[in-house]
């Protein structure tokens, strides 16, 4: 018999988070024969991988031959923003029920893309069941060593200049390691409704009033939704004023909320004073981050000690989210 011909000039297409497109050329003569393709897919070696993680199993799918482009899809083994590679063989099922295949083609090498706005709207209904009741609050906060607000008066100008985001949270975040931003905090201790005097970034702090930083002019976003192994859960908020760079980045990628009524962070008027005064509120039971996108001028609020300790154990940079968590993971691709 003739042997199978070699897939030829492999192209992935439609690439999203948990799955991709794939085709090649075929010469029309065998076309008849082929009966289905066999596709080798790896995740790239990645030299910092968690070298006390089982090594991952190389995935093989066999699959009927379809018309090309054919659509691989599956959460069980396809990863947002990971580097695979991919290669194919053609084959023919005989009649014992063995295959004659063709070599293996050429290997390519893709990267799946980020969560869609559909995966981040999975996230934030998860988040919305448990962010518990909104307490009011009046600043937030930022807290660095002395060394990060030095440098900022001497050599930035005495401001506070946003940072490319961290890898913490979840894997397929569209925020991570691309949106610039500043974070700052805003939960209050339900006792006396005021910052906690603990933070695991530093024992200087920054405080502005709330109003400077979020008000009718800025635009609010739901980030991320993730845990550490912990009881804690986190939420990642976006404040981008009204047509800012950092505002256009998050209207391409991330879910809008309405500053006056959703479950995390709210900006309404003081309808009792009737004097247009602003009141904010943030929920009880999730920690936020909140990203500010611009650059902040420490003549805006105050700096100074707190008298808490700084507790690294709880920061959260570059932190892992929990995968087995079912009460912040979603199943991509179902």
């Amino acid at each position: 018999m003739e042997e199978l011909p070699v897939p030829q000039n492999i192209k992935i297409s439609n690439i999203t988070c948990d799955s991709f497109k794939i085709c090649w050329d075929m010469e029309p003569r065998v076309k008849e024969r082929i009966t289905h393709y066999f596709i080798d897919l790896n995740k790239k070696e990645n030299k910092n991988s968690n070298k006390f993680k089982h090594k991952d199993v190389p995935t093989k799918l066999v699959a009927k031959a379809v018309p090309l482009p054919m659509t691989v899809r599956g959460h069980w083994f396809l990863s947002p923003r990971t580097e695979y590679t991919v290669a194919v063989q053609t084959a023919s099922k005989q009649s014992d029920g063995d295959y004659a295949v063709s070599e293996w083609s050429e290997i390519i090498d893709f990267t799946t893309a980020d969560y869609s706005t559909v995966h981040l709207t999975q996230l934030l209904e998860k988040a919305e069941v448990i962010a518990g009741r909104m307490l009011r609050f009046s600043v937030f906060y930022r807290n660095q060593n002395k060394e990060y607000f030095d440098q900022a008066r001497e050599v930035h100008g005495n401001h506070m200049l946003p940072a490319v985001k961290d890898n913490s949270g979840s894997h397929g975040s569209p925020i991570s390691g691309k949106l610039k931003g500043l974070y700052f905090s805003c939960n209050t201790e339900f006792n006396t409704g005021k910052p906690p005097q603990d933070s695991p970034y530093g024992r200087t702090r920054f405080e502005i009033q709330a109003e400077t930083l979020f008000n009718p002019k800025t635009n609010l976003y739901f980030g991320d939704f993730y845990c550490m192994y912990t009881a804690y859960h986190y939420v990642i908020l976006v404040l981008a004023p009204q047509g800012s760079p950092g505002d256009d980045f998050c209207k391409a990628r991330l879910q809008a909320l309405d500053i006056t009524n959703n479950h995390f962070l709210t900006c309404t008027v003081d309808e009792e004073a009737g004097d247009g005064a602003l009141v904010f509120r943030h929920a009880q039971d999730v920690i936020l981050e909140v990203i500010y996108t611009e650059p902040v001028d420490l003549a805006l609020g105050t700096v100074a000690e707190i008298s808490g300790h700084q507790l690294m154990s709880l920061s959260t940079v570059n932190a892992k989210k929990d995968p087995s968590c079912k009460t912040c993971n979603i199943s991509v691709g179902r």
